[in-house]
């Protein structure tokens, strides 16, 4: 079929991160783009997600800075108290405005915005549901789902009772206790979160250590931070059921008979495609047994003409990575700007933070991946108290840590526990992207004072 007999060259379902990237990237090419959201414009990330979270964490630091500035010298002749409606309103004007801002790309890049949910009724039509129930059918020479994903609950007796992470940033009374359940880098940063703004908080996870994936030696030592900054972590632990208590109050019964009394319990135990009532299987496309969208290296689905990225795929649930996979979408579909080469997803050297008090950040392999990898390897490590600890009175330390592969001395692993780690670790990844070696980590001259120097002056190994 002739491309202008189309209404678009692309249509795309979902106004996350991913979509509106590649709806306003192949705009600028001057094709033809439709969109359909049926919520608010920037998608998890903006709405529920990244942004919010970081707000509140940023939040929850200032109680830990009132604290430790008495051994800066500060006095405060009252305690300071968190206003949570206060909280919840600014960061609803702050989404607002960043709703505002993704509409408004959308608008100054010619993309046509369709507000309602779309359904795919064959390789080249899409249904808009509007928010009115009128349904409108738009052809496009190529389709694009970019929904993302949903908190997922398991099916356990009582789970009408509890939250996902979509509902914690607007709870209407602050929750003085909290129960998490999961150990993921979601559950692991709302129970920070949710301990540094005030409320008695424990967080449950039925496996060994929390934050399956990730280092082994940054779990444990993650894990030992959080319980030293006040957090209950409990591992090896499962829940039997949730009842409601007296009030508005929830009941946590674990598969060892004990009980948990809690004000609002938390269930962040992963998340899954938001891949429901897109119409794919009556289309054939072929979905995982978790309801992922099967995709090839060009994000091509088992139909031709209909494309995924993003959450949705079931890859790794990052925004950076979606904005990357649509940027390399464009190129695919539409050829690349005047000057530049065609981009390709590269998922090695990936770098990634955990917001919990102290943050993660890492990038490269964990120990265990570079020992399955490598013949030899070399771990080089250090933990220690941050100059800013030395005042302060609390007790938080800070882990660094590099894994380099003895044959070639590149550096393939680097993970730091502390403050400051997404910044300080996204720089790093700079480095293992172009194959830096730990010949060149050590000829690189340290900022001093700092914890990021720590990563350029480790010279003992400490096992191979």
């Amino acid at each position: 079929m002739n491309p202008s007999s189309h209404d678009f060259d692309l249509f795309v379902i979902g106004g996350g991160s991913g979509g509106v990237r590649a709806a306003r990237m192949a705009a600028t090419r001057g094709v033809r783009v439709g969109m359909a959201e049926s919520g608010r414009m920037g998608g998890t990330c903006v709405n529920v997600g990244c942004i919010p979270k970081k707000l509140y964490s940023y939040g929850a630091h200032y109680a830990e800075a009132f604290e430790e500035a008495r051994g800066y010298g500060w006095q405060m002749a009252h305690a300071p108290a968190l206003d949570w409606q206060v909280l919840k309103t600014n960061r609803a004007k702050e989404i607002t405005r960043l709703n505002g801002i993704y509409e408004g790309l959308m608008v100054n890049a010619g993309v046509q915005r369709l507000q309602g949910h779309g359904r795919i009724v064959d390789a080249h039509t899409v249904e808009v549901t509007g928010d009115d129930g009128q349904a409108t059918r738009h052809t496009a020479r190529h389709i694009l789902i970019a929904t993302g994903g949903t908190p997922f609950v398991p099916a356990i007796e009582g789970r009408e009772l509890a939250v996902t992470s979509d509902d914690m940033f607007d709870l209407p009374v602050f929750p003085q206790r909290l129960v998490v359940v999961g150990g993921g880098y979601i559950g692991c940063e709302m129970a920070s979160i949710f301990h540094g703004l005030g409320a008695q908080t424990t967080l449950l996870y039925r496996g060994e250590q929390i934050l399956r994936g990730f280092d082994d030696e940054v779990r444990a030592f993650a894990a030992d931070e959080l319980r030293k900054a006040g957090v209950d972590v409990r591992v090896g632990c499962d829940v039997a059921r949730i009842e409601a208590g007296t009030g508005d109050t929830r009941r946590v019964v674990l598969a060892n008979g004990s009980v948990l009394d809690a004000d609002v319990v938390l269930y962040a135990t992963g998340r899954r495609p938001n891949a429901d009532g897109l119409g794919l299987s009556d289309v054939g496309v072929q979905q995982a047994d978790n309801g992922s969208i099967v995709v090839d290296e060009h994000f091509a689905t088992s139909v031709p003409g209909i494309f995924a990225l993003g959450d949705v795929t079931g890859g790794m649930e990052l925004t950076p990575v979606a904005l990357a996979e649509a940027m390399a979408l464009v190129d695919h579909l539409f050829g690349t700007a005047p000057g530049k080469v065609a981009r390709t997803m590269d998922y090695d050297n990936i770098p990634t933070a955990v917001f919990t008090h102290p943050p993660i950040g890492t990038v490269g392999l964990t120990e265990a991946q570079a020992r399955e990898r490598f013949s030899d390897i070399q771990v080089f490590r250090s933990d220690f108290k941050p100059l800013k600890h030395t005042l302060s009175g609390r007790g938080e330390r800070t882990l660094v840590k590099l894994i380099v592969d003895t044959a070639s001395d590149r550096v393939v692993g680097l993970h730091m526990v502390g403050a400051d780690a997404g910044e300080i670790v996204q720089g790093f990844a700079v480095a293992l992207k172009c194959g830096a070696t730990k010949a060149q980590f050590d000829a690189t001259i340290g900022i001093h004072p700092t914890s990021a120097e720590e990563f350029v002056t480790l010279r003992e190994v400490s096992r191979k």
